[in-house]
């Protein structure tokens, strides 16, 4: 029998170390130290719902893992999350397997860019949009985001001051990584209306639209209108919402069947991806159909989280600065006023604080002073954290 009870448990601490984890096994930050507290990489510290861990526990069960379709539930199950929760209508024939957004963006970079094209992206911002554009030998076009007293803005003068004749892509990331920032409908429309007069394609990294606390929605880019739709590349999955990351569950939406069948092509006859995994397609298909009691309640446990960190961080934490995100759980940290250079910095929270965040130089230049922190944990650990880096700041 699946529970599917409201009664979540987020407050049992997981021991993940041992379990080959990125953020656990492999947490360099300090050499040597083997007694930080990781709290940087973007997956959170509990369990899966129980739906899902049991659909997993009986594909294993079965004992044999050959190859796998997808079946006509998976694409109903995408079908149904977007048009719930985003009111964001898509059919199967717009949608593509991708094993992650970031997979998703180089096939888009390597099919519709060509070497050399400028591709726009806005820091400080999720390190691999700098990484899949230099790698594939495009050119990389940054317009920094602008801090306001009421959060992060993007700057629209100087984000289209920046496009020339060789820009062909614009990178959204809606909600932002790593500021949080939920983007209003009148900022996407501004955005879109920019894209559609530069003739630019746009990505749009949207795997955090699950995680939106209140006062803010979603909107999807891709819904703004058809003209908007049949230029971009929407990237979506369960992954961030459902803590599942590892299981290479991801979608791109597409309107332009032209232009879907060239990315399918791409991924296919290029990089030999065809089709997900036997245990990704069970888990997105119950994740979308049975998770919604888990995710309500992953979001109130979430949202008292942030209200405690900001208010120790504001209250304990002299000079650092933060600005509530409006949605993923993720903190942007900015230690400016410490006057520290970076790698001071980083010997402060890694070695002497042993707290292991994500450095802020990673998400571009203008990350510089900052540190990324992931507050999807129980909140003793979240605690815990807090107190080690107040511990090295009185």
């Amino acid at each position: 029998m699946i529970n599917t009870s409201p009664a979540f448990d987020f407050d049992t601490v997981i021991d993940r170390r041992r379990t080959n984890s990125v953020k656990w096994d492999f947490c360099d930050c300090c050499e040597g130290e083997d007694d930080i507290l990781p709290m940087w990489v973007a997956d959170m510290e509990f369990s899966a719902p129980p739906a899902v861990v049991e659909a997993i526990s009986t594909v294993a069960g079965h004992g044999i893992y050959g190859y796998s379709a997808m079946p006509d539930s998976y694409y109903e199950a995408i079908e149904s999350w977007c048009g719930r929760r985003y009111g964001y209508r898509v059919s199967r024939d717009q949608l593509s397997y991708t094993p992650g957004v970031i997979t998703g963006l180089n096939m888009v970079i390597q099919a519709f860019t060509n070497p050399g094209d400028g591709v726009v992206i806005t820091p400080p911002v999720y390190p691999p949009f700098f990484s899949s554009v230099r790698s594939n030998g495009r050119r990389l076009v940054e317009s920094p985001l602008s801090l306001q007293p009421d959060g992060y803005r993007i700057d629209f003068d100087h984000l289209e001051s920046r496009i020339d004749a060789g820009t062909k892509l614009l990178v959204v990331c809606s909600p932002h990584n790593p500021v949080g920032r939920v983007w209003s409908r009148g900022e996407l429309e501004r955005l879109a209306e920019i894209a559609l007069r530069h003739g630019l394609l746009v990505f749009s990294d949207e795997i955090h639209a699950d995680i939106v606390y209140p006062g803010a929605e979603h909107t999807v880019l891709a819904s703004l209108a058809p003209e908007v739709a049949d230029i971009t590349f929407t990237g979506i999955a369960p992954s961030k919402t459902f803590n599942i990351a590892g299981l290479k569950a991801g979608v791109i939406v597409t309107a332009n069947q032209r232009r879907r069948h060239d990315f399918d092509t791409i991924q296919a006859a290029g990089f030999g991806l065809y089709n997900a995994n036997i245990f990704a397609i069970r888990a997105l298909e119950v994740a979308y159909r049975e998770g919604e009691p888990w995710l309500e309640a992953l979001l109130a446990y979430l949202v008292k989280n942030l209200a405690f960190a900001v208010d120790f961080i504001t209250r304990e934490l002299p000079g650092v600065r933060v600005v509530a995100p409006q949605g993923t759980c993720l903190l942007w940290l900015d230690f400016s006023e410490l006057g520290l250079e970076q790698e001071q910095l980083r010997q402060l929270v890694f070695c002497n604080a042993k707290v292991g965040l994500n450095d802020g130089l990673s998400f571009g230049d203008s990350g510089c002073c900052h540190m990324r922190l992931n507050f999807g944990c129980a909140r003793s650990v979240l605690r815990e954290g807090l107190m080690r880096l107040k511990g090295v700041l009185i």
